[in-house]
């Protein structure tokens, strides 16, 4: 019979001895499952006996509020040091991935298109993609409609950021054409 150290070793690893949970290896301590706090137990509790419709109304109230903080702050009259700032922007000069974020939304809850994409660009893109999601997650949890699920590969997620990168970098670059993406 081979010794601890001369058995096979596991994908994880460990010597795939066979010995249940709570067993120890010579010399190795006894595997314990690990407990969940009590915060993890009552979020899970919850979320057991919530009825089916929570968690689609909690993520609407929360798009809501997203669209009333935007409709009440008017972005786009914010001046520098003024509510709603982006603390990277107001420190470094620099401009995050997300500004212009919250401006492109104000326009396009107003209806336009070009000033939006002109804020940001990734953004305008997203907002449909995220909007179907939503309503064929929600619809399907709530009414079991058939929509067709937007599936996103890593590859495809992976692409989208690393294009949200790249935007990032350009549109802090000084020398023209990269300055018109300057927010």
């Amino acid at each position: 019979m081979a010794s601890v150290a001369e058995s096979p070793v596991s994908a994880a690893g460990f010597p795939a001895s066979g010995l249940p949970a709570g067993v120890a290896w010579a010399g190795y301590p006894a595997y314990q499952e690990p407990q969940q706090d009590r915060v993890t137990r009552f979020v899970q509790r919850k979320w057991r006996n919530s009825p089916i419709w929570v968690a689609p109304a909690a993520m609407l109230v929360c798009m809501a509020g997203a669209v009333g903080y935007t409709l009440a702050t008017h972005p786009t009259e914010a001046n520098a040091g003024a509510a709603p700032s982006c603390l990277l922007k107001y420190t470094t000069g620099f401009i995050c991935p997300g500004c212009g974020g919250t401006r492109a939304a104000w326009f396009l809850l107003h209806g336009d298109l070009p000033a939006a994409a002109r804020h940001h660009a990734l953004f305008v893109f997203a907002v449909p993609f995220l909007l179907y999601m939503y309503v064929a997650w929600a619809g399907k949890r709530l009414f079991n409609w058939k929509l067709p699920q937007l599936t996103l590969s890593p590859g495809v997620i992976g692409a989208f950021i690393a294009a949200w990168g790249v935007f990032s970098v350009l549109r802090n670059l000084p020398w023209a054409p990269f300055t018109s993406f300057y927010v």
